[in-house]
């Protein structure tokens, strides 16, 4: 199992440096998962810190056998004002993860996809006033986090009944930065048109690839992450959503590769480590 770049007490540290000195960071804590700390505020993107999805399928067909560790326990991830969960997949919307969290920051809000609403109760339980809902097309404020959801693709723009998504990417503005989370996606239809106009500091986007024989939802490969990032004039391309599980991964060397071609900014980052926006 790969080590984490910094994890646990190391970790913390290094968010509470961050907090006193009044910087600006990003940190990637796995899968999807990533932390935005500004001294306007902070956003935990889609988290996915436990061991849910290994234990559920160890004794199966489909293992999920760690490629990672872990880097926090939620239960210790404290002073988050504002959660994002982009879709009801349990690497984006884990009840260990979620609950721990949500008890010990109590005043955090959980911003989800508008048609997800009776699912995410029905995992997580009574957390009906922890939620803001929103949906393509519209923002939200929330803790001074300024949000606009962006229609995903996974694998395609999926509508309940009254036509809400059930798939999301988010843009969030906080402290004077533009940030693009994108959930889990394929290039799609109306995704270019309907980021360009943010112009995002920051995208994550996903690398893993669309391979029908994994049994399971596809993303971006690293060449279309590149390319969707400079399609949107991201200032700078992180990837994720890869070294987690072992059958569910990808090198972010593709990733890199077309980025140096493309000349579009980016930055890989290892799980736990910190990047100073």
């Amino acid at each position: 199992m790969k080590s984490a770049f910094q994890k646990d007490d190391t970790l913390l540290a290094d968010i509470a440096r961050t907090r006193q000195s009044g910087e600006t960071k990003l940190w990637w804590l796995g899968q999807s998962g990533f932390l935005f700390l500004s001294p306007a505020g902070s956003v935990l993107f889609d988290p996915y810190l436990s061991d849910t999805l290994t234990v559920k399928y160890a004794s199966t067909d489909k293992p999920h056998t760690r490629v990672t560790e872990q880097v926090i326990d939620p239960a210790r991830l404290i002073g988050i004002d504002v959660i994002t969960n982009s879709h009801n997949h349990t690497d984006h919307l884990d009840a260990e993860t979620l609950l721990p969290l949500l008890k010990v920051n109590p005043n955090a809000k959980l911003v989800s996809p508008r048609a997800n609403r009776e699912f995410i109760l029905g995992r997580l339980g009574d957390v009906a006033d922890r939620l803001v809902e929103i949906d393509a097309g519209e923002s939200v404020t929330v803790a001074g986090v300024e949000f606009h959801g962006i229609a995903a693709a996974h694998n395609t723009v999926e509508r309940d009944d009254s036509g809400y998504c059930k798939f999301l990417g988010f843009v969030a503005r906080l402290g004077g930065i533009t940030l693009y989370h994108s959930g889990d996606t394929l290039w799609h239809d109306g995704l270019v048109e309907a980021l360009k106009p943010y112009a995002p500091d920051v995208a994550m986007v996903p690398i893993n690839g669309n391979l029908p024989e994994r049994r399971v939802s596809g993303n971006l490969n690293g060449r279309e992450a590149a390319a969707l990032a400079r399609e949107i004039g991201a200032g700078l391309a992180v990837p994720h959503h890869y070294d987690l599980f072992k059958f569910n991964t990808a090198s972010p060397s593709e990733f890199e590769t077309e980025c140096a071609r493309l000349s579009q900014p980016f930055h890989t980052l290892q799980n736990g480590e910190g990047l100073q926006l």
